[in-house]
């Protein structure tokens, strides 16, 4: 797990503003056919972003990306901190710059920032509703691909951590794994001969694979969707011998009684995969050619 995820490549990098760009070209393709009708060449533009709902704001960096990709010298003054818990109506950010890079630039930047911040507020009411247990909120694997960064970044702004990046920063032995394996402590053995030194998590589903993974002696044991009065019976036999990852079908409304079981870690695959949007406007306060 990454207690702080390292993002290879910034806001700010190359890599990122590469892909900002292929973004904005999908949406602008031959020219916005709109902005450009409307507003002048030379026009300057005065905005701000507004929450419409209460919520966790996040993506403010990735947005401002998106803007800077059409208009390099624009102008952004967040008016919250990133990570704040935000009322509906609260401003989010003023900005000024380019007229058509305002308005060009306004869908690709809302799109990352409300989904960002979804994630993060979805997020933050599952740490929330777990205070008090010991518990962690973890992301998974299930983001939208090219977007695994920014989904696992919002996260941790909703102060949740991140699990394994991808499939090469740890080893995760699955159900089909052990069938091809021929066994938990078969598949533990050819992991730790094939990656030395990566860390080796097993996924069981009762209690004869959970003996199985501790004889391999693993560090980290997910607990698949086993009701909470198995898994604090999990809790004991493991003894803190391992590390164990309540997972599967956990909601906001069953997740409190799974952290009471004493597991370590709780992860959520609906904090990436089923996301809502955190809603935000983007309104136009000014215009003025020059």
């Amino acid at each position: 797990m990454n207690d702080s995820a390292v993002f290879p490549d910034g806001p700010d990098g190359a890599a990122h503003v590469a892909r900002v760009v292929r973004w904005l070209a999908e949406d602008l393709g031959t020219g916005d056919v709109t902005t450009e009708a409307i507003v002048p060449h030379d026009a300057r533009a005065e905005a701000l972003w507004v929450a419409k709902s209460e919520g966790v704001f996040a993506g403010a960096d990735e947005a401002l990306t998106v803007f800077r990709a059409l208009d390099p010298r624009l102008e952004w003054q967040p008016q919250v901190a990133e990570g704040a818990w935000v009322a509906a109506g609260t401003e989010l950010v003023r900005f000024a710059g380019r007229g058509r890079a305002v308005l060009s630039g306004e869908r690709v930047a809302l799109n990352i920032a409300q989904r960002m911040s979804g994630i993060a507020t979805a997020t933050r009411a599952c740490v929330r509703a777990v205070e008090g247990t010991g518990a962690r909120i973890l992301d998974t694997r299930k983001t939208v691909p090219g977007l695994r960064d920014l989904d696992k970044k919002a996260v941790a702004i909703g102060g949740g951590s991140n699990h394994r990046m991808g499939l090469y920063d740890m080893a995760m032995i699955k159900d089909n794994h052990i069938v091809a394996a021929g066994g938990i402590g078969a598949a533990v053995a050819a992991v730790r001969a094939h990656a030395p030194g990566v860390p080796v998590e097993v996924e069981v589903t009762g209690f004869d694979e959970l003996e199985q993974a501790l004889a391999a002696g693993v560090e980290w044991i997910m607990l698949d969707n086993m009701p909470p009065a198995r898994m604090a019976e999990a809790v004991r036999r493991v003894a803190g011998r391992a590390r164990l990852e309540a997972s599967g079908n956990v909601s906001l409304e069953t997740i409190r009684a799974v952290a009471a079981s004493g597991v370590d870690f709780i992860s959520l695959g609906a904090l990436t995969h089923s996301v809502t949007a955190f809603d935000v406007s983007q309104r136009l306060t000014g215009l003025r050619l020059g």
